[in-house]
């Protein structure tokens, strides 16, 4: 029988392909968390595989909820690497010996605010991106059912907005933690939990993911929502009719950050994405998925589209008191307790 042979040349071609591939052992994979919306998540796992050749399993989670399964599989970590989300629930878990201590390469290139997080961490995350909270409201329904369009934190408890806000459950999303955190921040303790309470009357749902609410009003579902401003446009730039406002009191901010979860089974990995994750070409994959927060390194390009700090009345969000463990708790059991739990 006669054996055919490759040309040489198609022979050299193949070589030549396969040697400019990522080359990865089958073996090779990652496993991550990831709060931040679908599209961003998914466009990272994408463009790292495509880049190194290692495997992304990408779960979908709340920052909370993120935080919690963490948590829960200490003894025995599941996930490597936790990528977005609010920055709170990062600073706990470095707090509670959750993620490991690393120091990237590219921390010198990222702006104050990220190298910050990280040094409060003990390098145990980093600021990927900044993220500015607001109201978000639907233009088309407010104008329908004659509601004014909110400019202020007290104008959500208004008579007008009754049964038309949502919140997500801070149990669950960091978003709501970070509003709760805010508007103690804003306006004392309690004065805030009367406001919360007050607030409590107006809110239809709380659903468990921080972008929910946003979505519930783009889609007409609700007039308002406590969201971050980034998110509100996200759904405007879909087609939807809303708009994002700072709250004319003052507003906090997240920090959203990533870490290395302690003990995980692919830690090598883990700091290839952790690495890639603070480059320009990776964080420039934000705005590509319609994803508008602020990027953490200094050299990435900014879309016009993204919330200005300049243009928000910012408080001085303090990350060393709200990004504790016992803060954190103390505040989410006040809230069960005070407002959560209240029969509307």
């Amino acid at each position: 029988m006669t054996r055919l042979r490759p040309h040489p040349f198609l022979a050299g071609f193949a070589a030549a392909i396969l040697a400019a591939a990522p080359v990865a052992p089958a073996s090779a994979q990652l496993n991550v968390i990831c709060p931040v919306q679908a599209e961003w998540c998914t466009a990272a796992a994408n463009a790292f595989e495509k880049e190194t050749g290692v495997k992304v399993a990408m779960t979908l989670k709340g920052s909370g909820e993120s935080y919690a399964q963490i948590a829960a599989e200490r003894a025995n970590p599941k996930l490597d690497l936790w990528f977005g989300g609010t920055g709170d629930p990062h600073l706990q878990a470095a707090e509670q010996g959750l993620t490991d201590e690393y120091r990237s390469p590219m921390l010198a290139q990222l702006h104050p605010w990220a190298q910050r997080q990280a040094e409060q961490s003990k390098f145990r995350t980093v600021g990927v991106y900044l993220g500015l909270l607001g109201i978000g409201y639907n233009t088309e329904l407010a104008a329908r059912r004659k509601i004014a369009p909110p400019a202020c934190w007290k104008d959500l408890v208004k008579p007008d907005y009754a049964g038309e806000v949502q919140m997500a459950n801070p149990n669950a999303s960091g978003t709501a933690y970070t509003a709760i955190a805010t508007i103690v921040q804003v306006m004392g303790e309690e004065d805030a939990f009367t406001y919360l309470k007050a607030l409590h009357r107006n809110i239809n749902q709380y659903p468990r993911s921080g972008v929910a609410p946003i979505k519930a009003a783009a889609r007409g579902e609700t007039v308002a929502s406590i969201s971050f401003i980034h998110d509100v446009v996200t759904e405007a730039q879909a087609g939807f009719p809303v708009r994002g406002v700072a709250p004319c009191e003052g507003t906090g901010y997240e920090i959203g950050s990533m870490s290395i979860v302690k003990g995980a089974r692919n830690p090598e990995n883990a700091r290839r994405f952790y690495d890639w994750a603070l480059t320009p070409k990776a964080q420039a994959l934000a705005a590509q998925a319609k994803q508008f927060q602020l990027p953490s390194n200094v050299a990435t390009p900014v879309s016009p589209l993204s919330p200005k700090t300049s243009d928000v009345k910012l408080v001085n969000y303090d990350f060393a008191k709200y990004g504790t463990t016992a803060e954190r708790k103390r505040l989410l059991e006040r809230w069960d307790r005070e407002v959560g739990s209240i029969a509307k």
